[in-house]
C-alpha cells in the first residue's frame, strides 16, 4: 500500500507525462519536460500552424524545437516579408530560446531576460525556435512560457512598430495610398486627440487617446466615455520620436494590436485624411467606405 505523499508524487507524475498537448486549432502547445524518458536524447519537434498562439513547457529539461508552419499562401517573398514576434511571460524561466537554423544557434532571449517580457521578432524565413533547458537540480518551479504572433513587416504603418526593425522608428508620414488602406485594414481606426503619457518605457511611452468617431477596432481596445461625451477612450503605444504634444489638433488614429497592446500606425491629421479621402472617393479609387459625415 503507498503511502500518501507516495500517492501524490505517482499522480504527479502521471499528470505530468499525460499534459504534452495541442490546442483544437494547432495554435498552442502546452507539453512537460517529463514526457520524456531520461534515457531519450532526440529533441522533440512541436509545429504551430496560427497566425499566434501560445507555448508552456512544465519542468523543462533537455530541448525542443518550435516550427511555426502558418496555414497561409505559401511564396517565398510571402514569407520574406512575415516576422515571428514573441513575447515571455513574466514568470516564464528554466530555458534559453535560440533561432536555429541549418544548426546554427542566435539566441534570442536568455532564462534571465523572459522575466522582463521583453518581445523579439525575426523574419520567418530565418528558421525555427530552439528551446534548451538550463541544467539544474530542482526543477519542479520551472516553466516556459510566451505567447507568439506573425506580424507582416509591409503595409500601413509597419515600420512604426519597433520590434521588426534595427534601431530607432523614423517617422516618416505614411503615403496617401496607406493612409487610405490604413483606415480600412487596420486593427482599430478612429478619429481624436492625443493626451499625456500615462505609462511605458521612455522608448515607447503608452499615451491616452481620445475619438470623437470610432471607424473600427478589435479587441475593444477603447471603451466608451460616458454620458458626458468624451468619446472612446484608450492607451496607444507610440515611439519616442513620434509622440505629438497633447493639445486641441484632430488626428486620423490608425495603428496595430500585438500581444494585447494598441501600437500607432499611420496618423495624418484628421483634416488632411479627410480632403485625401474626398478626392479617392472622387476619383473612384478608395479602398473601402468610411463614414465620415
Amino acid at each position: 500500500m503507498l503511502r500518501p505523499w507516495a500517492t501524490h508524487w505517482v499522480m504527479f507524475v502521471l499528470v505530468c507525462r499525460a499534459v504534452a498537448q495541442y490546442s483544437s486549432d494547432l495554435c498552442s502547445w502546452r507539453g512537460s519536460g517529463l514526457s520524456h524518458e531520461a534515457h531519450r536524447r532526440d529533441v522533440e519537434q512541436v509545429y504551430l500552424r496560427c497566425s499566434q498562439g501560445s507555448l508552456e513547457w512544465l519542468y523543462p529539461t533537455g530541448a525542443i524545437i518550435v516550427n511555426l508552419r502558418p496555414n497561409t499562401e505559401s511564396s517565398s517573398r510571402r514569407t520574406a516579408d512575415v516576422f515571428v514576434c514573441i513575447k515571455p511571460q513574466t514568470f516564464s524561466q528554466g530555458s534559453h530560446v535560440y533561432l536555429e537554423h541549418e544548426g546554427d544557434l542566435r539566441l534570442l532571449l536568455s532564462d534571465a531576460d523572459q522575466a522582463q517580457g521583453a518581445v523579439r521578432c525575426f523574419s520567418l524565413k530565418e528558421g525555427a525556435l530552439f528551446v534548451e533547458a538550463v541544467p539544474q537540480r530542482d526543477i519542479s518551479r520551472k516553466i516556459t512560457a510566451f505567447q507568439y504572433e506573425l506580424v507582416p513587416s509591409q503595409g500601413p504603418g509597419a515600420h512604426m512598430y519597433p520590434y521588426l526593425h534595427q534601431g530607432p522608428v523614423t517617422c516618416k508620414p505614411c503615403s496617401d495610398q496607406d493612409v487610405l488602406m490604413a483606415v480600412c485594414t487596420s486593427d482599430f481606426a478612429g478619429c481624436g486627440t492625443f493626451g499625456d503619457a500615462a505609462s511605458g518605457s521612455n522608448q515607447h511611452p503608452v499615451v491616452t487617446a481620445t475619438l470623437r468617431r470610432l471607424f473600427h477596432q478589435k479587441s475593444g481596445l477603447f471603451a466608451w466615455g460616458g454620458a458626458r461625451g468624451q468619446g472612446w477612450r484608450g492607451r496607444v503605444s507610440v515611439p519616442a520620436a513620434c509622440v505629438v504634444p497633447p493639445g486641441e489638433d484632430e488626428y486620423l488614429l490608425t495603428g496595430s494590436v500585438h500581444f494585447g497592446e494598441a501600437w500607432l500606425g499611420c496618423a495624418p491629421r484628421y483634416r488632411d485624411f479627410l480632403k485625401l479621402y474626398a478626392e479617392a472617393v472622387n476619383a473612384g479609387t478608395n479602398p473601402c467606405h468610411v463614414d465620415t459625415n
